[in-house]
């Protein structure tokens, strides 16, 4: 299928104010989110915020029949909250850690994950062990095989770093933890919405997800899966009436669903706007956008590359949307500012963010570029025109 790209770019209001490559930090969402965010907005400011809740009901359900058939899993393995990081802590902290236990991850982990290993290592005595990349620069599988013992009680990853277009071979991975009956925790902040991500073909037993980046919903949304036969394994490391029932002066029962991870207050109209948001990803198709994602990708790369001082700086055997480079021109930072000065969107991945993967890189930023479906053919030649302009100013 090829897709109606002028459809939806009449559909993406953004796109007649900016040339837009900061997808994997934030998307322009489509007029749909929008219209659907303001309408429950001025539903709750009409008749009340629980009675909108009441009457969007089906909207509000929806989101999970929506995230299960995007990630292809039951209703009842979906939480929906506020945002990824905190879907990732809920999961990860209600993992029972003892002393001696390992968490096996990759050399480009985010940050926000790697500091909650740190947190727990330090509290609890756990080992971290880094799987060193294979000679492509992602995971390497024999070396992953390699460290597995008896006291590794998780493996987690992150699909797609934030600092580059490698795609880690989640599926690979994945076959590996579940040989070893190992719990793997997969991090699709910066891959779902951008390709097809099938929690059975992955193997993951968690993942995470944002509604801001790659599936253009609104800021303040995530999701959290976890597989049905984990769940009732894990307590999440807080609890509200939402998550669990007082059943007793001293008792309570936590719910059997994922629902157990989330809490009872949340952005209403912003879930409704989340499962719009995938329900318009679905209607594209996630293997389409991803055809013509990769293809918008590779041509900013070979162009980038044609740049006499401009170095690419992805990784991996497959690569993805996100295109990241430095010139021996101009720092970064100098580059983004410039280009945003003509309007064109790109953010800065910072060496805090993946440092392991920096540091062995000898690299303090990168320019970083994410492309995605709505984004045309002509943008692309704006921006690598404007980066050999920038370049030629000295």
């Amino acid at each position: 299928m090829v897709l109606d790209l002028e459809r939806i770019r009449k559909d993406t209001p953004g796109v007649n104010h900016c040339i837009h490559f900061n997808n994997c930090g934030a998307s322009l969402p489509p007029q749909l989110v929008m219209d659907s965010i303001k309408e429950h907005q001025h539903l709750e400011a009409t008749i009340g915020g629980y009675e909108a809740a009441a009457q969007a009901q089906e909207k509000l359900e929806r989101m999970y029949d929506a995230i299960a058939q995007l990630i292809n899993c039951s209703r009842e393995e979906v939480a929906f909250i506020e945002n990824a990081t905190r879907a990732w802590d809920m999961a990860f902290y209600s993992f029972d850690f003892q002393p001696g236990d390992c968490i096996i991850t990759a050399m480009a982990e985010y940050a926000s994950n790697y500091i909650a290993y740190l947190q727990v290592a330090r509290k609890h005595g756990l080992t971290i062990k880094v799987v060193p990349n294979d000679e492509f620069g992602q995971i390497s599988l024999g070396a992953l095989e390699s460290l597995i013992d008896e006291d590794v009680k998780l493996i987690s990853v992150v699909h797609v770093p934030t600092n580059g277009g490698l795609v880690n071979p989640a599926k690979e991975i994945g076959k590996i933890a579940k040989a070893h009956n190992i719990p793997f925790l997969l991090d699709t902040c910066q891959s779902v919405g951008q390709m097809p991500v099938d929690v059975n073909e992955l193997n993951a037993d968690i993942i995470i997800g944002t509604g801001r980046k790659y599936l253009r919903g609104p800021r303040g949304t995530g999701f959290l899966y976890v597989r049905d036969s984990l769940i009732e394994q894990l307590e999440p490391p807080f609890l509200d009436l939402q998550a669990a029932t007082w059943t007793a002066r001293d008792q309570f029962e936590i719910r059997k669903d994922a629902r157990r991870f989330e809490t009872w207050e949340r952005h209403m109209a912003g879930q409704i706007g989340l499962g719009v948001a995938v329900d318009y990803a679905l209607d594209l198709g996630l293997a389409n956008i991803y055809e013509r994602v990769q293809t918008l990708a590779d041509t900013l790369r070979q162009q980038l590359r044609a740049l006499p001082s401009i170095t690419i700086r992805d990784l991996g055997q497959e690569q993805c949307g996100i295109v990241t480079f430095t010139s021996d021109q101009k720092t970064p930072s100098q580059l983004q500012s410039e280009l945003s000065k003509r309007k064109i969107n790109t953010s800065l991945s910072q060496a805090p963010s993946t440092l392991l993967d920096m540091n062995q890189r000898g690299l303090d930023t990168v320019v970083r570029a994410g492309v995605h479906y709505y984004n045309s053919e002509e943008e692309i030649i704006t921006l690598v025109e404007a980066v050999e302009d920038i370049l030629k100013e000295g």
